[in-house]
């Protein structure tokens, strides 16, 4: 089954926190302080996959959380990092932000690894606040917190060359006889659903070549699978399109041609641009005057040369495989790579790590897990360990939110139940 669009949840572990101890050894007087550091979280990955070309793994799991670090111990002993979680997506997968719709990073081109979130680093133990004038601090780091996100990967398939066409018209028929691709060929409208990847050589060059399943007038706005399938022709260098000719559909080719046209215009009108090749499939079952009708029909409407073949019987094959050659060797060789339109730092969340300022009857209220947890971790008894949360407040920007609400010296500032007169 081919899936080119999910959604997931992903969260990144949690830094241990830091451990606060003291050497309690016989014999060993005035033991001072030995608790280790807090392990790192582990981090979210996300890595090209050339095995896979389809996101069906996403159908029945959502959810990616990657180990928390381990908390730190006594004997200066380091917790264990969390292990990051590697996510493998298929080259070409496009990853938004699904609150925004923005895309943070396309997974193409130089783009085989990106964290898209970092684990929280692991907090210091005491061990690291010993000074001569307190030697036995009682407070340490907790380990930072994980962050979480929900993105959305969506698909683009990578080929050089993109088949376009109505239903039935003979991509899939072209696309077998000179690559490798093996589609399933029918007489029947939608025999491809899904679009197929081709690997073409063709005297020196090599191009991938892209069966972009059958546009239906109306798809640019959603008629039949829509965007589904215009989405795959979106990185490609030349649109190819196979025109039926024959008389058995009863359509005329300049209709035909035109409804494509205008489907990629109102999708992307960009893609409109894109270098474009005209292949009349079929020539074997019309008349050589209607088909001189038709090369030059093409010629006064559209000023282009179209290209007479039949995928079945062979014919004009090697002459179209020669132009779409020649375009492609004029045409810079960069794959086409979508921009990155958000920061990811500036949409991941942190777990539990909002923090409440208000001013409530003439004190400063400031409430939050993340300030409860420092709380925790303080030593109100030494001076050392009031300016140790006083710089984490500035660090945290916690002051500055308190100043936009008016603090000033000698205001009482009241952090999780713990009165404090706020003094610069």
């Amino acid at each position: 089954m081919f899936i080119d669009y999910a959604k997931i949840y992903i969260k990144s572990g949690k830094g241990g926190d830091g451990c606060i101890s003291f050497r309690r050894e016989l014999y060993v007087p005035n033991g001072g302080p030995n608790g280790g550091d807090g392990g790192n979280g582990g981090s979210i990955i996300l890595k090209v996959d050339n095995n896979i070309n389809t996101l069906i793994q996403f159908k029945n799991k959502y959810k990616y959380i990657s180990e928390n670090g381990e908390n730190g111990n006594k004997n200066r002993c380091h917790g264990k990092n969390g292990k990051d979680l590697i996510i493998n997506v298929p080259n070409g997968t496009i990853v938004r932000d699904t609150n925004t719709n923005k895309i943070i990073i396309d997974m193409t081109g130089n783009n085989k690894e990106y964290i898209i979130l970092k684990g929280g680093r692991g907090g210091l133990g005491n061990m690291h606040f010993a000074t001569s004038k307190m030697q036995a601090p009682k407070y340490a780091k907790p380990g930072e917190s994980s962050k979480e996100l929900y993105i959305t990967l969506e698909l683009k398939v990578i080929a050089e060359v993109g088949l376009l066409g109505l239903p039935n018209v003979g991509k899939s028929t072209l696309i077998s006889h000179i690559s490798n691709a093996k589609p399933e060929i029918a007489n029947y409208p939608f025999t491809t659903i899904n679009p197929h990847l081709g690997v073409v050589k063709y005297n020196d060059l090599q191009f991938v070549m892209a069966d972009i399943p059958g546009i239906i007038e109306g798809a640019s706005e959603g008629v039949g699978l829509g965007f589904k399938f215009l989405k795959h022709i979106e990185r490609t260098k030349i649109l190819l399109h196979i025109i039926d000719v024959s008389n058995y559909t009863g359509r005329d080719p300049f209709d035909d041609y035109n409804i494509i046209i205008n489907e990629i215009k109102k999708y992307n009108n960009i893609i409109s641009k894109k270098h474009q090749i005209v292949a009349l499939n079929k020539i074997d079952a019309i008349e050589k005057e209607k088909l001189d009708e038709l090369i030059t029909g093409f010629k006064e409407k559209y000023g282009i040369e179209v290209f007479p073949i039949s995928t079945l019987k062979g014919i004009g094959i090697d002459k179209l495989l020669k132009e779409i050659c020649e375009k492609l060797k004029k045409i810079n060789n960069e794959n086409i790579i979508f921009e990155s339109e958000i920061d990811i730092d500036s949409i991941t969340k942190s777990e539990n790590n909002s923090i409440t300022v208000k001013y409530i009857d003439n004190k400063f209220f400031v409430t939050g897990e993340k300030i409860k947890k420092m709380i925790g971790y303080t030593n109100f008894d030494t001076e050392k360990g009031l300016n140790f949360l006083q710089d984490f407040m500035k660090k945290e920007k916690i002051i500055e939110e308190l100043k936009k609400e008016g603090l000033s010296n000698g205001d009482t500032v009241v952090l999780e139940g713990y009165e404090f007169e706020f003094t610069e």
